[in-house]
């Protein structure tokens, strides 16, 4: 399985609405395949280049600063989540759901350690880090 699974996955947890790509980078496929299941994304990256090309996709994309987020731009969002994201922005990115009270998936690389907080769900092949800040 794809990484795109990882919208799959999302489909099968999060009722449709506004969702959050934390650190989208150059990688659209996830994006894509959760507008097609009909869910209002959102990519942020703190890359304009990033921003312009998600853009050019057809994805809503806004520039923000993930250790300072604005918080406004998020309200609505239903979940966050990100895809093999740089180790720094890890943490922040679970503040961000904590912030917004909504939970977090993260798609790792192979050998990122699993982060304090997080659970570890299987998914179709597909290893997950799932943070749900209701449940703590």
């Amino acid at each position: 399985m794809g990484i795109e699974g990882l919208a799959d996955f999302i489909a099968e947890t999060v009722e449709r609405g506004k969702i959050v790509e934390a650190g989208i980078g150059f990688q659209l496929k996830v994006a894509l395949r959760l507008k097609e299941l009909g869910y209002d994304v959102l990519a942020v990256d703190w890359n304009e280049k990033v921003i312009e090309n998600a853009r050019k996709a057809g994805i809503n994309a806004v520039r923000d600063d993930l250790f300072k987020p604005k918080l406004e731009l998020y309200q609505g969002a239903k979940a966050v989540y990100s895809v093999r994201p740089t180790p720094e922005i890890v943490v922040p990115i679970l503040r961000l759901g904590e912030a917004l009270k909504v939970p977090v998936y993260i798609l790792p690389f192979s050998g990122d350690p699993r982060v304090r907080g997080t659970r570890l769900v299987n998914f179709r092949g597909l290893a997950i880090y799932v943070y749900n800040p209701k449940r703590k």
